[in-house]
Order: C-alpha cells, then sequence, then structure tokens
C-alpha cells in the first residue's frame, strides 16, 4: 500500500492506469522500482511511462506514507476485503480509497441522498425526515457534505444516533476538507461512520473533481434519492450515474414552479421511483426485514428498569412525575435509566423532563 499510495501521487496515474501496472507487476514496490523498459512492458503508454520515472525520484513513499498517518487516513485497495463491494461492481471503480472514520462499508445497506445547493425549507425538511427515518432502520445515509442538501441529509441521519458517509471531491486532510462551515459537521461523520475519497494527499476540491466524487456516491449505494435539483445539475449527474450501474433512482416530487423541482419531476416522469415516505424506499430495495431485524434487536432492553420505562413511554411526550408514578421505581433509579435509554438513542429529551420514544 506504501508504494500504490506513492504511485498515485504522480500526475497521470488513476486507477485504470494503477490496474494495469499492478496486471504486470503484482506488487506496488516492483511498480515503484521497476526501469523504464519494464513499465512500457506493462503497457503504459511512453509519455506516461516518462512521466513516472521523472516524478518516483521526487516522492519519498514512507514520508507519503508518515503524512496520511498523522492525518488518521486509511487507505484500502480494491483487493482488500474491506473494501466497498457494490463499489467494486462499476467500470471506473477506484483502485485506493482513502478512508477517516472507523467504519465497516459492508455492513449494512448503503443509500444516497442528494440534491441542491439552493434549497428550499420544503426540501430541508424533507431531506433531514428521510436521513432520519433511513438511519433508524439501519440504513447508512451517503451523500457528499456539500452546503444544502447534502448537508441536511447527513445530520438527519446523526440526528437519530445513525451511521452517514460523506464522499468528498478533495483528500481527507483536515486543511482541505470542505466547505469550511462544514468542518464541525465532518467532526461528526468521522465519529458516526465516515469521510471518503479516492484523491491522494494534497488535492484541492475543484469543479473537475466533483464528478468523479458523484461516481463514488452512485457507485457506493443500492439506490440514490433525489431531493430538489435543477434541469442542469450535479445533482442530475449522480442519478444518472447510479441508472448506468444499474441501480434504484428515486425522486421527491416538489412545487412546479420551482425551479429546484424541475429536474425531480423530470426524473419521476422519465421513470424514477416517487418517494413520499420511507416506505417507498425500503420496499423497492428489499430491506423491510432488515429494518424490522434492527428495530427488534436495539429495543431490546437490558434490565428490568429499562424495560418498565419504555413501556410506559410511547411517541407523545410524557413527563418524569408520571413515569415515576406508573413505574413505582425510585425516583433516582428512574432518573438514571432514562438517561441511559437517551444514550442508547432508544428516547429522546423533548425539554422540560418530556421524554418520547425514539
Amino acid at each position: 500500500m506504501l508504494y500504490l499510495n506513492a504511485l498515485n501521487r504522480i500526475n497521470g496515474i488513476g486507477p485504470q492506469k494503477i490496474k494495469i501496472l499492478m496486471n504486470h507487476f503484482g506488487q506496488g514496490e516492483l511498480i515503484w522500482n521497476g526501469s523504464f523498459a519494464d513499465i512500457l512492458a506493462s503497457g503504459i503508454a511512453e509519455k506516461l511511462a516518462q512521466t513516472i520515472a521523472r516524478e518516483r525520484a521526487l516522492i519519498n513513499p514512507q514520508e507519503e506514507w508518515t503524512k496520511l498517518e498523522k492525518e488518521n487516513i486509511r487507505v484500502i485497495s480494491i483487493d482488500n476485503p474491506l473494501f466497498p463491494n457494490l463499489l467494486k461492481e462499476i467500470p471506473s471503480a477506484p483502485y485506493l480509497l482513502y478512508t477517516k472514520g472507523e467504519y465497516d462499508f459492508n455492513s449494512a445497506p448503503l443509500v444516497a441522498i442528494v440534491g441542491s445547493r439552493k434549497f428550499t425549507q420544503y426540501g430541508k425538511q424533507v431531506a433531514i425526515s428521510l436521513a432520519r427515518d433511513l438511519a433508524k432502520a439501519g440504513v447508512t445515509v451517503v451523500s457528499g457534505m456539500a452546503l444544502g442538501i447534502d448537508t441536511f441529509a447527513h445530520q438527519g441521519a446523526l440526528e437519530s444516533q445513525g451511521k452517514t458517509i460523506a464522499v468528498l471531491g478533495s483528500s481527507l486532510e483536515d486543511t482541505y476538507i470542505g466547505p469550511r462551515t462544514n468542518y464541525n459537521l465532518s467532526r461528526h461523520i468521522i465519529n458516526n461512520g465516515a469521510l471518503i475519497s479516492e484523491y491522494p494527499l494534497g488535492t484541492q476540491a475543484t469543479p473537475q473533481t466533483f464528478p468523479a466524487r458523484n461516481r463514488l456516491m452512485a457507485g457506493l449505494t443500492t439506490g440514490t434519492i433525489v431531493i430538489e435539483a435543477a434541469m442542469q445539475s450535479g445533482t442530475l449527474i449522480t442519478a444518472n450515474m447510479a441508472l448506468d450501474f444499474n441501480r434504484d433512482v428515486f425522486a421527491v416530487p416538489g412545487n412546479i414552479f420551482t425551479p429546484t423541482s424541475q429536474g425531480t419531476n423530470s426524473l419521476i416522469k422519465n421513470g424514477a421511483k416517487i418517494v413520499t415516505n420511507i416506505n417507498d424506499i425500503l420496499e423497492e430495495l428489499a430491506l423491510e426485514n432488515f429494518s424490522q431485524e434492527k428495530k427488534i434487536k436495539e429495543l431490546i432492553p437490558d434490565t428490568k428498569e429499562e424495560e418498565i420505562v419504555l413501556n410506559i413511554l410511547s411517541y407523545e411526550p410524557v413527563h418524569i412525575d408520571r413515569i415515576i408514578k406508573l413505574s413505582k421505581i425510585n425516583t433516582s433509579i428512574v432518573s438514571s435509566t432514562l438517561v441511559i435509554l437517551e444514550m442508547k438513542g432508544f428516547i429522546k429529551n423533548m425539554g422540560g423532563q418530556n421524554y418520547v420514544k425514539c
């Protein structure tokens, strides 16, 4: 991995070129130390072979690897079992994936939520609600951490203490994570999922890097949900890529007079699956059983006191005094039980010591 990461720093080297080189050499170290003639023999064009020979003299593989370690960035190659299974299937799969955060990419279904930076209140409400409900159902929400709908998708997943992944169009050093207004959000995502990128250290986000970022989002996920998109937008690029990868595309209908609804309404007219609630997504992706199994597993209380309190609570707020009265449990034990249940994500404090089930 040390030498493959170093190769990825060379201009003109991408996933397809690394694949060609690996098919010929078998190991990253052999590529790095290979002669100009050996590199040409792999099938690499002469101009790129010259670039490799010239630029590798300027790169110290161990120093580059140390930089990754200092930034807590992990590198996963396509032949690693930890590499996302769905992403392996696309023709343009990255050979290396950079990740920040401890997350098992093959542990749960992944669904993308994408949309316009120029959002409406309706779009914001839908993004948060759908992301929150998907996360509660055990689905990992994937988005691009852009301003607008992407941001609200990540926030909705985090609100329900669910998992979320942000795919970036830059490398993953703290100084390159953007937009900067979402830096704090990125910290929460790292702790509850991951940031991912195919770009090596030192790569800034540019208009040219975002289509590749969109390709990763579409390739990672079983389905893509579009919430608000203009007719000419990067969001529709993601949706079209998802279709190219034989993945499901969903769209939330919007106001016919709103520019950011024109793209989503057009997707629906052209066959995208209409979304009005989470069940539209779970049923289409055959995730109802997964959701039910997770819900049953998560709501199993660990103590008798937790069981009693959970049976008292509902989706309407219940004050702590009523919980104490109905449970006939000591006040201090009720208080500690409520704290534990809230930490587990079973319940939520609505303020004023009123609690509801999540």
